[in-house]
């Protein structure tokens, strides 16, 4: 499978906005779209060298259970954001959105590649099927993103520091984190520029539907934490976000991991424009939590 860029052409020259950023403006709306688009990594994975690896090193990745339901979850990703796109009018923002799209769908060569490369065999992938509702997946994936993305920075600096991932292979994978950051700042942005253009009589709906996301991933990250199923292996698979440092061979607290997630999390936006939006849900309520419990700061972690 080969991707071809399928986002049009936007002008690189149109300044980019100075001052106090008016949220749902065509400021934020130009800022937010353009800054997905210009730090777009051309990279391909066609080229991907991927590193040698010992035995041990082999099979300790090997035997991590995520490869089937990673791929499986960009698989979808790129097919939600790509038929999401195809109903956007503006056309700096279909633009953006159809990079995303391109973008979630690259993250799945990679994988797919990597997979191939270390002879990790894969259940057979599902079917990519279009949404029936392309704003209610798009919405899906996106918050989505903000709850993995929280944790998969943190696991990601982890498996970095205890070498559990070899230098070559951090640095094979560093532009797929960086993406999934870039991602989520678009995603909130969006959200809160869709929010502030939307008609009137759309909003009670869009809520609606917000609140309809986040009831589905709630529960669904509930009957991962529980294994819920028969299945044992995507229980696991499903399960390796609440317990990854122990798959990776490394002992943290729940405390300590928090820390290190929002630290890298804040590390990573932080080389974006200060004036679009975070995601405040996921930081905010592992915040609230931490007030209740003892651990050392990030700084110790780290």
């Amino acid at each position: 499978m080969t991707l071809a860029r399928s986002w049009g052409d936007y002008d690189q020259t149109v300044p980019l906005p100075t001052g106090r950023l008016k949220y749902g403006s065509p400021d934020h709306l130009l800022l937010m779209s353009r800054t997905l688009l210009d730090t777009h990594d051309p990279y391909r994975p066609a080229l991907i060298d991927w590193p040698k690896l010992d035995d041990d090193t082999r099979n300790k990745i090997v035997s991590l259970p995520i490869w089937d339901i990673a791929v499986a979850t960009e698989g979808r990703a790129g097919m939600n954001v790509r038929t999401f796109s195809e109903g956007v009018d503006d056309p700096l923002l279909k633009s953006a959105i159809e990079m995303n799209a391109f973008e979630e769908s690259r993250h799945k060569l990679v994988l797919s590649d990597m997979v191939r490369a270390y002879g990790i065999e894969l259940v057979p992938e599902p079917e990519y099927k279009r949404p029936a509702d392309p704003e209610f997946a798009f919405m899906r994936t996106g918050y989505s993103e903000c709850i993995d993305s929280f944790f998969g920075f943190g696991l990601f600096k982890i498996a970095k520091d205890s070498g559990f991932f070899p230098p070559e292979l951090v640095d094979t994978f560093e532009p797929v984190m960086r993406e999934e950051g870039r991602h989520i700042l678009f995603f909130v942005n969006w959200v809160a520029w869709w929010r502030r253009n939307m008609p009137l009589w759309r909003r009670p709906w869009f809520e609606l539907k917000v609140i309809a996301v986040w009831m589905f991933l709630i529960w669904e990250r509930i009957d991962m934490a529980k294994g819920m199923g028969k299945d044992n292996t995507r229980a696991q698979e499903n399960n390796f976000t609440l317990n990854g440092s122990k798959e990776l061979g490394v002992e943290i607290t729940f405390p300590e991991l928090a820390r290190l997630c929002l630290a890298e999390n804040d590390r990573r936006l932080s080389a974006y424009d200060r004036r679009l939006l975070r995601p405040r849900f996921v930081p905010g309520a592992i915040r609230f939590v931490l007030r209740f419990v003892k651990g050392p700061k990030a700084g110790d972690v780290a």
